[in-house]
């Protein structure tokens, strides 16, 4: 069984450019995971672990689909909370009912995030993600790399609530971001 998921190691091992011992971040224990419908999701859901590495949160990675392999979505979803998990992040295409799956699975916040990897260019994928019904909420981010951007800021702002330190950081993140907008902002106006 582990054998089938060899592919995907790889293209995460690739990716990620492991160092040493595989760690992904300061922390040993995972507080974030993040699984996606396919290992073709990969390239967009990146976007959600590189900010998770920008700000030093420990995260596992995997593949689970709600409908092509429940039972192991189920699982992954069910262990969660006992793995030292305290967000889901979830991204899937098409259907995507992964993120929902999740939501049903486990009393964690879960953060959807549409992929757009069919004919329609995500809607499909939005709309499956935020229509969850009254009791089974998903935190559901935009379409695509800029939702997962999205989602792995969410989920720091989440762990943030009882860190201090990450909290601190994210408030310097946030400052950052006002510092740029005001250097563009005097670049265009100075240029005019």
């Amino acid at each position: 069984m582990l054998s089938a998921f060899a592919p995907l190691r790889e293209k995460i091992h690739a990716i990620f450019k492991f160092k040493e011992g595989g760690k992904l971040s300061a922390q040993t224990k995972p507080q974030v995971g993040i699984v996606m419908g396919s290992d073709s999701d990969l390239e967009v859901m990146k976007a959600a672990s590189d900010i998770l590495q920008e700000f030093g949160v420990a995260f596992e990675m995997t593949v689970a689909s709600a409908h092509r392999s429940p039972q192991r979505a189920a699982n992954w979803a069910t262990t969660a909370r006992e793995r030292g998990i305290k967000v889901i992040i979830a991204g899937a295409g098409h259907a995507a009912h992964l993120a929902g799956a999740m939501a049903a699975h486990t009393s964690l916040p879960i953060i959807g995030v549409p992929i757009d990897s069919s004919c329609l260019q995500g809607l499909d994928a939005l709309l499956a993600t935020v229509q969850m019904p009254p009791g089974i909420p998903v935190a559901t981010m935009a379409i695509g790399k800029p939702g997962a951007r999205n989602a792995g800021i969410l989920a720091v702002q989440i762990l943030a609530l009882a860190d201090d330190d990450l909290a601190a950081r994210f408030e310097a993140f946030k400052q950052d971001m006002a510092v740029k907008v005001e250097q563009k902002a005097k670049k265009l106006e100075e240029s005019l």
